[in-house]
């Protein structure tokens, strides 16, 4: 089975995020007042074969907790689903 995972990877919160200020701040400076807070991270797409969703999701987690995302200063999301092939 073809899955496609989506990891978020975002500081956790009470860990300083200087790029997340300084896009606020730039926000700020173009006229978008309302934005209060903004938290500047990484995203990544996955495609791997798997036995089954669950598998995969493992799989995944693991992933992100020995390379994608620090631990110590990160948090991360993920979402797997199967991958739907292009009709022929």
């Amino acid at each position: 089975m073809r899955l496609l995972a989506r990891v978020t990877v975002l500081p956790k919160p009470l860990i300083n995020d200087p790029q997340g200020v300084t896009v606020r701040q730039g926000l700020h400076h173009l006229g978008f007042d309302e934005v209060e807070d903004c938290r500047v991270g990484k995203y990544i797409e996955l495609t791997l074969d798997s036995e089954s969703e669950s598998s995969g999701r493992n799989r995944v987690m693991e992933m992100c907790q020995r390379l994608l995302a620090n631990g110590v200063i990160e948090d991360y999301a993920l979402e797997v689903s199967a991958l739907q092939e292009a009709p022929r």
